[in-house]
C-alpha cells in the first residue's frame, strides 16, 4: 500500500510518499511560496534533488503539481494515480471533536470548518489541502491526523484555565496542546529502545524546533503539555514569547496604544529568541554561534531558553511523581548537543547524567545518558509523517471510521 502524506501550511505543502510494505519513503518534498512570486517545488528521491519553478496560485495547483511529479517518467515513482491507496493529512487542531485520527467525510469536514477559528493560521490551509485532494483524487480515501488528538487524554485539572467556567462551556477556551503526533511517536519509540512497557512508563518528551513544546506522558497517555489554547503558550521559541503575564497584553494596548493585531503579531512573530536578541535571529544555530563568539544577548537568550525547558521538565516530573526517560526531538532537540547538555545540568537532582561523547551527535537515534543515570536521556528524530501514514493505513485497511489513540 502506497500512501501520500500531506502537510499544508499557509503558503506551502510538504509531502511524503511512503510504501507501507517496509515503510520506505519513495520520495518527499515541498511546494513553497504558494500565491507568492518565486513559487517552486523541491522534490527529493533519496539523495537526488529536483527543483521545478512554476507559478502556484493556490493549494490546489500545488497539489496538482505534486501529483504530476509523482507520475513523471523521469523523476516520478508511480505509473498511475491508482497506485495512491490513500492520503493522510496533518491537521493542526481537532478541538474536542476529535480525540483520534479519522476517515474524512462530510461530517468531519463540517466539524473542521466549525472549529477553524481555534487555529486560524493553520486549519484553513489544512482544509484547503483536503478539498484539493477530494477534487483531484475523488475516489481515494483521506484521513485526518490531528496535532491535538494525543493530548485529549489530559485531565481537567491540567487543561482548564482559572477563568470563568462559562468561557470553557460556551467557547471551548482550554489547553489543547500541539505537536501531539511527534510526542506520541518519540515517547513510544523511547519505550521500544529501552525495552520498557509503554503502558508502565513515565516519559517527558521535548519537541524543540522553531515552535517548541514539552509533554508529560504517563502510561502511554499525555497528562500535560506546555502549549495551550494556542501554540503561543509555554517555552521560549524562535519568534513566540511562551509564558508571560497576561497583564502585559493589556499594558501594551493601554500604554503603548497598540491594537489587538499588533500585540498578537509581536507575541507570535517578534518575540522569543528573535526578540531577546534585538532581531538578530530566530534560528538557534545562529544564536549558539553568536554566543560562542561573545554575543551577550545571544548568550542571554540561550540561557533563558534552556532555563524554561529545565523548569518544565522539573514541573512535569512532579506531575507524574517521577520520570523514567527524557527525550529530545525536532530540529533543535535533535541537533544541539550544547542545549541538551545545559538542560541536563539542571537535572542533577533527578540523578540525570549524560555522556558528553554520546551527546556529541546530531540527527540520529541514541541514548546519551550514562549507564548509572537514574533517568534515561535519549535523542530520537521525530517522524510525524510515518505516524500519519500508519494511522491512515490502519483506518483504510480495516475499514473503520477512526483510530483510537491508545
Amino acid at each position: 500500500m502506497k500512501i501520500l502524506v500531506l502537510n499544508c501550511g499557509s503558503s506551502s505543502v510538504k509531502y511524503q510518499f511512503i510504501e507501507m510494505d517496509g515503510e520506505k519513503v519513495l520520495c518527499k518534498g515541498i511546494a513553497e511560496r504558494i500565491g507568492i512570486d518565486g513559487s517552486r517545488l523541491v522534490h527529493r528521491i533519496g539523495e537526488d534533488k529536483h527543483v521545478i519553478e512554476r507559478p502556484l496560485k493556490n493549494h490546489e495547483e500545488a497539489i496538482k503539481l505534486i501529483l504530476d511529479v509523482l507520475l513523471d517518467p523521469e523523476i516520478g515513482v508511480i505509473k498511475d494515480l491508482s497506485e495512491i491507496a490513500a492520503v493522510g493529512h496533518r491537521v493542526v487542531h481537532g478541538a474536542e471533536a476529535f480525540a483520534s485520527s479519522v476517515l474524512i467525510d462530510d461530517d468531519v469536514m463540517k466539524a473542521l470548518e466549525e472549529n477553524a477559528y481555534l487555529a486560524p493560521l493553520h486549519n484553513p490551509p489544512n482544509i484547503l489541502g483536503i478539498k484539493a485532494i477530494q477534487k483531484l483524487l475523488p475516489n481515494v480515501p483521506s484521513v485526518a491526523v490531528f496535532d491535538t488528538a494525543f493530548h485529549q487524554s489530559m485531565p481537567k485539572k491540567a487543561f482548564l484555565y482559572a477563568i470563568p467556567y462559562e468561557f470553557y462551556e460556551k467557547y471551548k477556551i482550554r489547553r489543547y496542546g500541539f505537536h501531539g503526533t511527534s510526542h506520541r511517536y518519540v515517547s513510544r519509540r523511547a519505550a521500544e529502545i529501552l525495552g520498557r512497557d509503554y503502558y508502565d512508563f513515565k516519559v517527558i518528551t521535548c519537541h524543540l524546533g522553531n515552535g517548541a513544546s514539552i509533554a508529560a506522558i504517563r502510561h502511554g497517555k499525555s497528562i500535560d503539555t506546555s502549549m495551550g489554547f494556542t501554540p503561543l503558550e509555554g517555552l521560549v521559541m524562535g519568534t513566540r514569547c511562551g509564558d508571560i503575564d497576561p497583564a502585559i497584553v493589556v499594558y501594551l494596548q493601554q500604554n503603548l496604544g497598540l491594537s489587538v493585531d499588533q500585540v498578537y503579531d509581536i507575541l507570535n512573530k517578534k518575540s522569543g529568541v528573535l526578540g531577546l536578541t534585538k532581531n538578530f535571529s530566530s534560528d538557534m544555530r545562529d544564536i549558539e554561534d553568536a554566543a560562542l563568539h561573545g554575543n551577550e544577548l545571544a548568550q542571554l537568550a540561550l540561557d533563558i531558553y534552556i532555563y524554561r525547558i529545565a523548569k518544565y521538565i522539573g514541573a512535569y516530573t512532579a506531575a507524574m511523581n517521577g520520570v523514567d526517560a527524557i527525550v529530545f526531538t525536532a530540529g533543535v532537540g535533535e541537533n544541539s548537543p550544547y542545549i541538551r547538555e545545559k538542560v541536563c545540568e539542571y537535572l542533577g537532582f533527578l540523578g540525570v547524567k549524560i555522556d558528553k561523547n554520546l551527546n556529541n551527535v546530531k540527527g540520529v537515534e541514541r541514548i546519551i545518558s550514562t549507564p548509572d543515570s537514574k533517568v534515561a536521556v535519549l535523542v530520537i528524530p521525530t517522524n510525524e509523517e510515518l505516524v500519519i501514514a500508519r494511522d491512515t493505513k490502519y483506518i483504510v485497511e480495516n475499514k473503520v471510521k477512526e483510530l483510537k489513540i491508545v
